[in-house]
């Protein structure tokens, strides 16, 4: 049997092969629908689908894990696309507001069913306190290493 330290010597390959798993199974949906989309530019279309009229620029980096310049070259993409558009909030001329164009609307009705779908796939065969214990462990994890 293999002691604790050997197990996790290689947590970070693990990790590494789910997440790709994970990506690759939404960039074959992405195709199959015929919607050339990255997973970063996924992120932020569902962030604002989320957001709706409060979708802000500020609030997409700030919820985003990327750094600003990355989260504004994705959004610059995504209107370059006709996705989306930035305006400036009423009354607020420091914060650029983020809208759905209509054809950026075709595109988040066409991919949220089939993006809900592989969530529900992501745990299938757990249970909600499998779950639970999973989502822990990753944070905790996650806090260890900024920590040192």
């Amino acid at each position: 049997m293999l002691n604790y330290l050997d197990e996790i010597q290689g947590i970070g390959l693990h990790l590494d092969l789910v997440l790709r798993k994970i990506q690759d199974a939404y960039l074959r949906t992405f195709e199959d629908l015929g919607v050339e989309m990255t997973i970063e530019q996924w992120v932020i279309l569902h962030r604002i689908y989320e957001l709706g009229d409060e979708a802000s620029q500020r609030d997409i980096v700030r919820s985003n894990f990327r750094n600003r310049a990355t989260t504004s070259r994705v959004i610059g993409g995504l209107e370059r696309k006709g996705w989306i558009a930035k305006t400036r909030f009423d009354g607020d001329q420091k914060r650029f507001k983020l809208e759905f164009t209509p054809k950026g609307q075709e595109v988040i009705d066409l991919v949220l069913p089939h993006a809900l779908q592989l969530r529900k796939l992501a745990v299938k065969n757990l249970g909600p306190n499998e779950f639970e214990t999973f989502l822990k462990v990753l944070d905790q994890i996650g806090e260890n290493y900024e920590e040192s």
